[in-house]
């Protein structure tokens, strides 16, 4: 089994989504459909960020934060 890694330029949202279901919440929280999005195998937050006019590192820190914060 392949370890999920945030920092993979080439993870798939679907692989992130799986791996880390508490960054649902960051996605909603900014109106992007990336949850549940058919391309999402395919799309990676690189693309996402760029879809949706978003700073990627803020937006990678957000989703870090939303890991770390695994209760």
């Amino acid at each position: 089994m392949r370890r999920v890694d945030l920092d993979n330029p080439d993870l798939p949202l679907a692989d992130l989504l799986t791996e880390w279901p508490q960054v649902i919440p960051v996605f909603l929280r900014r109106q992007m459909l990336c949850v549940g999005c058919l391309v999402s195998p395919f799309h990676t937050v690189i693309d996402a960020c760029a879809e949706y006019n978003l700073d990627e590192d803020m937006f990678l820190a957000e989703l870090r934060e939303a890991i770390a914060n695994i209760a």
